[in-house]
């Protein structure tokens, strides 16, 4: 097996435009959620959430690329050059058919479909724009991505919920580990904060009207975020050998399903992943300095999560951090696991964990170090980023400190 490295990282949420912004504000414990800006959010009962402010798409793109891109393709777009900028590849020649994108979403072009159905149900209008399709199918920003930067490798969407980002960084991984690729761009986006999108979610009744505090005693419910996180996975040798600057290495994952509940966790599906992808990359937990959580802020997702890394590290446990960044960007569902893995590349690179804010009173169920509010600086050499969705889909990537 290939060992796999990232050489490159773009980003943008609520908290920044860039990777690096983004980064900072999770070490100054910054908060991205404040009051929703758009059509008709004086009719829903959630007002709230980590909405990218102050992005100005006309500017970035012209007036065509504007009818093919929907914002989730827009934001994934603007962080892949990013991170394919950072990483100097130039994806020509033989390396263009060894390169290729996966990416993960869960709802795809939402804004799209919510301004068409307003078009056709709300103005009664009888046509829409043709190229409708092409703009809100989930695999848009992929295509995008490959056509922008000439990748004609493997290029394909993963969509499992809030586990989207995870599993395609674990599928781009697999390629370049077992040889089907020499550099994978990756990651996810997510852009549901429209109304037809916070709409659908507030009928599940897991969302705070408030404030996203994971693993607190007074927590109450999750937050919705936007953006796009997207990396540039490189077999390491290949890295090396043109001396890029390595931000960190891939060196795991595990995925299992809880075959259980649609909407409810369970304990023993994440543990069989988090174990898992520990186990993959050969790494004992008493390795493991820290965790990036799923950690959304509901009742039941966190006490979960804390059983089952509990159940896992044992003795360990109490020695290792877990944090939850949510509670400074928000939920970005599809892409959340994607600018996560931003605070696990902080923690193995420049020594900082980012913080949960928004903590304010204990919970004996979820009993462990989880950062509390201020960011820390320690050094970590192995960091897990967590990831579990509806449906019981879980998924967690490993990686370790490069020296």
């Amino acid at each position: 097996m290939r060992r796999v490295v990232i050489t490159g990282a773009g980003a943008i949420s609520a908290l920044g435009h860039s990777a690096e912004a983004n980064m900072a504000a999770m070490r100054e414990g910054k908060c991205g959620i404040g009051p929703l800006e758009f059509r008709d959010v004086e009719r829903l009962s959630i007002q709230i959430g980590g909405q990218v402010k102050g992005f100005e798409a006309e500017g970035l793109f012209n007036r065509q690329q504007m009818t093919l891109y929907d914002r989730f393709t827009q934001f994934t777009l603007c962080a892949a050059r990013e991170a394919i900028d950072q990483s100097g590849l130039e994806f020509t020649g033989d390396l263009s058919v060894r390169s290729g994108v996966v990416l993960g979403t869960a709802g795809g072009g939402v804004s799209t479909w919510d301004d068409n159905y307003r078009s056709v149900y709300e103005d009664g209008k009888n046509r829409v724009h043709p190229f409708v399709v092409p703009k809100l199918m989930n695999n848009a920003a992929c295509s995008h991505v490959s056509m922008q930067h000439n990748l004609k490798g493997p290029s394909f969407t993963v969509s499992t919920a809030c586990a989207s980002s995870n599993h395609a960084m674990s599928q781009a991984f697999t390629m370049v580990r077992t040889g089907m690729a020499d550099v994978m761009v990756t990651g996810g986006s997510e852009s549901m904060l429209c109304f037809g999108g916070v709409k659908a979610w507030e009928g599940l009744r897991v969302m705070s009207k408030d404030a996203c505090r994971p693993f607190s005693a007074n927590r109450n419910g999750m937050v919705q975020g936007e953006g796009a996180g997207i990396f540039v996975f490189e077999e390491m040798e290949h890295a090396k050998a043109r001396g890029a600057d390595i931000l960190c290495e891939v060196a795991g994952f595990a995925m299992s399903s809880d075959a259980a509940d649609i909407v409810m966790p369970s304990k023993q599906g994440a543990a069989r992943a988090i174990a898992g992808a520990s186990k993959d990359a050969g790494i004992d937990r008493s390795e493991v300095g820290y965790i990036n959580a799923h950690g959304t802020g509901t009742a039941a997702n966190d006490k979960t999560e804390c059983a089952a890394v509990a159940d896992v590290f044992g003795p360990y446990a109490d020695d290792l951090m877990i944090s939850s960044t949510k509670s400074m960007h928000g939920h970005l569902i599809g892409g959340t696991g994607a600018v996560e893995l931003l605070a696990c590349i902080m923690a193995l690179r420049d020594g900082v964990i980012a913080p949960t804010i928004g903590y304010e009173e204990a919970d004996p169920e979820c009993a462990l170090d989880v950062v509390p509010n201020d960011a820390r600086e320690v050094r970590v050499d192995v960091a897990l980023s967590n990831a579990f969705a509806f449906g019981g889909l879980n998924a967690v990537l490993a990686l370790r400190k490069t020296h």
